[in-house]
């Protein structure tokens, strides 16, 4: 029996000193690269602030009911309940809207990406940089410049610039309510989202095509490759995956945050019969408007679920498996 304990009493010993070892071990490590984390704790620092404390807090607040000036009070599921059960609104309008706009933003602008991006890639070097410049400079375009730029041409009068030229061509007996009927307005948002969706995933991918080795393309011509298309399944795309999951990314970004492209069109939020609302617009209503913050975060948390299995769709279809 005394040597069971004693037994026991030094596998004890030898585990507590083990583990002692390796958190010494663990501390010593860091230790030996302290230079390294005082680099990259700026950045550390700036994600905790900026992105993991505001997440954190969010998906807290989604449970309380919180207007910003009183102490969030504790209401559970409540705020996840009143969405499928009370919030008509959500339910009938910017859920569909949100995603109608981002399957066609998110693949449209997307594919549009690569094709245009393989396109410049192909076209000789003192013309690619103007292209390039072209398409990309949209992008950089806010929300009020785009409302300045497209509110003459998409003008519902008969003086705007497509009502115009379309009547005199015949194609229209009337001018068309481009930005302010239920009909039209999210066929313009969606036109005009794609004329600015070329930022920074489609230089991403520019990148990537001009950087495929070319002995690639001469090795693939040997095996039996004839046509541009499958150069670009067999040889493009495959040498380019990183650069087209960081372009799937921001367009599905992208989509997310051209939801308030509605409103600065038609000038009305909300847009006429909800017709471009989005689910970024509900949340800014509540959080801004009815200052229901509570009800507003937990918008924001589904929202972000949405983004992330988005993302983890996209990482699947274009991430780099292990060993490649």
């Amino acid at each position: 029996m005394l040597n069971n304990e004693a037994q026991v009493l030094r596998r004890t010993h030898t585990s507590t000193s083990t583990l002692k070892g390796k958190i010494t071990d663990f501390f010593q490590l860091i230790w030996n690269y302290r230079a390294s984390y005082l680099f990259i704790a700026p950045f550390v620092i700036c994600f905790f602030i900026f992105i993991l404390a505001p997440v954190l807090a969010s998906i807290v607040l989604s449970f309380t009911y919180f207007n910003g000036l009183e102490a969030p009070r504790f209401v559970g599921w409540n705020n996840f309940r009143d969405m499928l059960s009370q919030d008509l609104i959500l339910t009938k309008y910017a859920l569909p809207n949100t995603i109608w706009f981002a399957l066609i933003i998110g693949p449209g602008g997307y594919i549009c990406s690569f094709m245009l991006a393989w396109f410049i890639s192909i076209l000789p070097g003192i013309y690619r940089k103007w292209f390039t410049l072209a398409l990309y400079t949209p992008s950089l375009a806010g929300l009020v410049a785009m409302s300045i730029i497209w509110t003459p041409l998409l003008s519902s009068d008969r003086i705007g610039y497509l009502n115009s030229f379309l009547l005199n061509a015949g194609l229209i007996a009337e001018p068309v309510l481009w930005v302010t009927s239920k009909e039209h307005l999210m066929n313009s948002m969606i036109f005009v989202t794609l004329w600015k969706s070329m930022g920074i995933g489609f230089l991403a991918m520019l990148a990537g095509i001009l950087n495929v080795n070319p002995e690639l393309y001469e090795a693939g011509r040997l095996d039996g490759i004839r046509s541009r298309l499958e150069e670009i399944w067999y040889i493009t795309i495959p040498s380019t995956k990183p650069q087209m999951l960081f372009g799937a990314v921001m367009a599905i970004v992208g989509a997310i945050q051209s939801s308030g492209i509605g409103g600065a069109l038609s000038g009305m939020n909300p847009t006429p019969q909800y017709a471009g609302h989005m689910i970024v617009s509900q949340i800014d209503d509540y959080a801004f408007k009815r200052f229901e913050m509570g009800y507003a975060t937990a918008l924001s948390v589904i929202l972000l679920l949405i983004v992330y299995l988005a993302n983890k769709f996209a990482n699947k279809l274009f991430g780099t498996k292990e060993g490649e």
